[in-house]
């Protein structure tokens, strides 16, 4: 995603939060659009897969402090719903946003935005620009579809990413093959211009005719245009560690695109999706598990067999007298943790009544309830 996305989407509108949000909020509304309009529950629905990129997009700057604040600040200095003109529209000449940036001390996706008004108040002094400098890769954004053994085993998975990178004809330079870009004459490569504001202070901005790059391209590389960016497809395999959530955002540092100029490669955030289990929950480290036993089972106490994640069936002690939905714990048979060492299998009893009884069952169970004398059990709720 660019600045310019940054100054033209509201992001808390389109996770529905307010600008105060907490992080859990923001996680908690993003896991909700996340679940109603995930491709795999809307096959075919263009607009709720949109929907689900939208918010996506939008937990990935909310959900980082660091984005976050960058991305305030960038609506605080250029409002909310600023726009910027196209080739043919009223309003003067069209400026891309990355590139109206890219000179601006680095201001971008791993630089301040404040820097482009570093000269605000520099009296007429002329800042060099530092935009040929190392800059660093963008990040990328990844979904990877996870069984629930994987997600409580852990496991590795191939992930195809794009990515942008330097135009591999040029070397990222905008300019073709045997030519070199040459250095602005109206800025000297600073990329930014001076003008009086008001005869009191001098206002720096983007320089008209490199737009801000401080280097003007008289021959452009025909493979990228002149942009000096290339996409990159490849094909990487990630580990994904045990014990992740249906919604978790796993961050890789430095497997993302490449930087520029000797600079540090972005990051990879993989968005994980858990597919639920027929038999088991999770409940953090804990696996959770309903098994039925009969009433005759529950009254006199039994030794059953319970089955395990991936593993051998055990037997579990139901004592005598045991109610529905009580629950049992059974120690080490859940998830993997991060220390190695692995969570519980708490399982819920519940008593299974029969659909059908034979006249021989029917007879024995009134001639149960003749004899144990049981007090009413709804007696409480009548306050008698």
């Amino acid at each position: 995603m660019s600045q310019k996305d940054w100054v033209e989407k509201d992001y808390y509108k389109i996770l529905g939060v307010s600008k105060s949000a907490s992080a859990a909020d923001i996680k908690k509304a993003f896991r909700r659009i996340a679940r109603d309009n995930h491709p795999d529950q809307n096959p075919d629905d263009k607009t709720a897969e949109a929907r689900f990129k939208e918010a996506s997009e939008a937990n990935d700057v909310l959900g980082d402090p660091e984005k976050r604040k960058e991305y305030d600040e960038t609506r605080s200095l250029f409002g909310g719903g600023f726009r910027f003109n196209k080739p043919g529209q009223a309003g003067g000449q069209a400026h891309g946003f990355e590139d109206l940036f890219r000179g601006a001390g680095g201001a971008g996706a791993s630089g301040n935005i404040s820097d482009l008004f570093g000269g605000l108040f520099n009296q007429g002094q002329t800042r060099r620009a530092t935009q040929r400098g190392p800059r660093r890769g963008a990040d990328i954004e990844g979904e990877a579809s996870l069984t629930f053994e994987q997600a409580v085993e852990g496991t590795t998975i191939s992930l195809r990413t794009t990515s942008d990178q330097p135009c591999s004809s040029c070397r990222g330079t905008g300019a073709k093959a045997g030519t070199l870009p040459r250095v602005c004459p109206t800025c000297e490569g600073s990329g930014m211009q001076s003008s009086q504001a008001g005869g009191v202070f001098q206002m720096s901005q983007p320089c008209v005719d490199c737009l801000g790059r401080g280097l003007i391209v008289d021959d452009p590389c025909p493979d990228c245009g002149g942009s000096g960016r290339g996409k990159s497809t490849k094909t990487m395999q990630v580990r994904i560690p045990a014990g992740v959530d249906d919604g978790q955002r796993i961050r890789l540092k430095g497997k993302g695109a490449a930087g520029e100029n000797g600079g540090a490669s972005g990051d990879l955030y993989v968005t994980v999706h858990v597919t639920p289990h027929r038999l088991f929950g999770r409940s953090g480290s804990n696996l959770t598990l309903e098994v039925p036993v009969t009433f005759a089972e529950a009254s006199l106490g039994a030794d059953i067999e319970i089955p395990t994640l991936g593993g051998p069936r055990v037997r579990l002690r139901i004592p005598a007298g045991t109610p529905n939905g009580r629950t049992m714990r059974v120690r080490g048979k859940g998830a993997s943790k991060p220390d190695g060492h692995r969570g519980d299998l708490l399982v819920t009893v519940k008593v299974a009544v029969p659909d059908e009884l034979s006249d021989e069952a029917k007879a024995a169970l009134q001639e149960y309830a003749s004899k144990a004398h049981e007090q009413n059990p709804r007696v409480a709720l009548f306050g008698e």
